[in-house]
């Protein structure tokens, strides 16, 4: 090929750099190869934010669970730009997305160097209404040799997972009328039985945030796609559903209800007056059987928990932490066998922002609380809703108190992730504390706990494979030290 044409074409985000050489680049920092695997250890991919299992459980083990002075051994490190995401696994490879430098950047890296794949890149032009990072809130998704990203701006891309070839892409935001929201297009897609399922969020009109207050109105209520399939190798439309609820920055969740497996959306986006709730739709039609309404009267509302299926009893969970002050809560939806929802029950002591609640023989662990200050570990009976117990977890940092003086030592998990692996919990801390806990109806026990860093927005749920554990730092912290995807060794000798 011509070199000028595979520049332009490299440029132009239409062809990926392809690097099966796995080569170092700039922004990679090598610290020490991981252990070898135990024999007797049980490994899997994470090919979704949540998990495999899409439920924030994972089969890993043996893991490290007591830690040295320092913490866990660092394997490598790489700087990236602005984003809220989660990077992804399979196989070797470890797919991340994030914004730099005007770009929304797909990398694919070996999980266990860091070293490169291949990069592929585009240019994209979004600038967050509230001052947030303008990189990606949507973690990629992989399935069958293929990676699917869908942007801040809801640009939608499917990857050839060995080269980086695009295999097709839509920009779903002139296709389907799609407005910005609140902080951009937030929800990660699902690949089920070969169709890649996405939270649209379309308007039937297109919307202009110049218009005035009255046509904002009456346009975002309005009717259009909300949820769509696209086939996974071509990207041509299955299905589509059409309704007034928006896409949220929930991901919708593949699960069995009475005996088939149902995909469970919790829609709702930018719309006056504020409409949202649990669809629930066959995969393979697109049929929607059923509309739970749960959203708040609060114009500005950002959904952010993914559907929370409880194995084996037909019901799920959903939770948003608006409006401000008393909140609408949790609740406990079931479906009968013509997969109708009722309420079961309802709660406003489980109110999550963007945390995953992790079910667990019997019980929700959770992070309930809109804000650092008013944020709690909790755990709630799923069969009723009552309240067991909850925790604020606090200590003082030695080093803190060393620079900034005592008033400035305590430190807590805030709105912190949960993940259920190895008979605990894996807490990752919003400023950038990793804990094992011992949760159980009767407590909250801390393990071990390290600072891997100090710093704002660790919003992102931690990722555990083949023994290595990847954090994402997604602000500088107190030295100045930029966004980086951190990998840790937590395998056990």
């Amino acid at each position: 090929m011509n070199v000028r044409l595979l520049a332009v074409l490299v440029a132009s985000g239409l062809l990926s750099v392809n690097l099966q050489a796995q080569e170092a680049f700039d922004r990679l920092t090598f610290h020490a190869a991981p252990k070898a695997l135990s024999p007797k250890a049980t490994v899997a991919d994470w090919p979704h934010f949540l998990g495999s299992t899409l439920d924030a459980h994972s089969v890993e083990r043996p893991l490290l669970k007591q830690w040295p002075g320092e913490g866990p051994a660092k394997v490598w490190e790489v700087v990236r730009g602005g984003a809220y995401t989660s990077p992804i696994i399979s196989g070797d490879k470890l797919v991340i997305f994030h914004w730099l430098e005007g770009k929304e950047v797909i990398e694919c890296l070996h999980r266990e160097t860091g070293r490169r794949f291949w990069i592929h890149e585009y240019p994209v032009d979004y600038q967050d209404r509230y001052g947030f990072a303008n990189g990606p809130r949507a973690s990629p998704t992989v399935a069958e040799g293929v990676v699917v990203t869908s942007g801040v701006t809801s640009v939608l891309h499917a990857l050839d997972l060995e080269t980086g070839r695009v295999l097709w892409r839509h920009d779903l935001r002139p296709e389907f009328n799609v407005p910005q929201d609140f902080f951009g297009a937030g929800s990660s897609p699902l690949i089920h039985d070969g169709r890649v399922i996405v939270n649209v969020g379309g308007k039937t009109e297109a919307f202009d945030i110049s218009d005035s207050q009255r046509d904002r109105k009456r346009k975002l209520s309005t009717r259009g796609v909300s949820v769509a399939a696209f086939e996974l190798k071509t990207g041509i439309i299955q299905w589509k559903v059409e309704d007034e609820w928006g896409a949220s920055y929930a991901s919708p969740i593949a699960a069995k209800l009475n005996g088939q497996t149902k995909v469970l959306v919790y829609a709702g986006g930018e719309s006056d007056p504020a409409t949202g709730g649990l669809l629930c739709i066959d995969p393979a039609s697109g049929k929607l059987h059923d509309r739970f309404a749960w959203r708040s009267d609060d114009y500005i509302q950002a959904i952010g928990t993914s559907p929370l299926v409880i194995p084996g009893q037909n019901r799920a969970f959903i939770s948003t932490c608006y409006p401000k002050g008393k909140p609408l809560g949790g609740a406990m939806v079931e479906y009968d066998e013509s997969f109708k929802s009722r309420l079961v029950w309802k709660s406003e002591k489980l109110a999550t922002h963007w945390m995953q609640p992790v079910y667990h023989e019997g019980h929700l662990y959770a992070i309930d609380g809109e804000r650092e200050n008013n944020s709690r570990l909790v755990c709630v009976k799923a069969e009723t809703g009552a309240e067991v117990w909850s925790q604020e977890i606090f200590w003082e940092d030695e080093s803190l108190a060393k620079r900034f003086g005592p008033q400035s030592a305590k430190l807590g998990i805030l709105r912190a992730s949960l993940l259920r692996v190895e008979g605990a919990f894996l807490c990752l801390g919003e400023m950038g504390t990793l804990l094992w806990l011992d949760l159980s109806p009767t407590g909250c026990q801390v393990i071990a706990r390290k600072q891997l860093f100090l710093a704002q927005q660790t919003w992102s749920l931690p990722v555990i494979s083949h023994g290595l554990l990847y954090i994402a730092q997604q602000a500088p912290d107190l030295d100045e030290r930029r966004e980086r995807i951190l990998c840790y060794d937590l395998r056990a000798p």
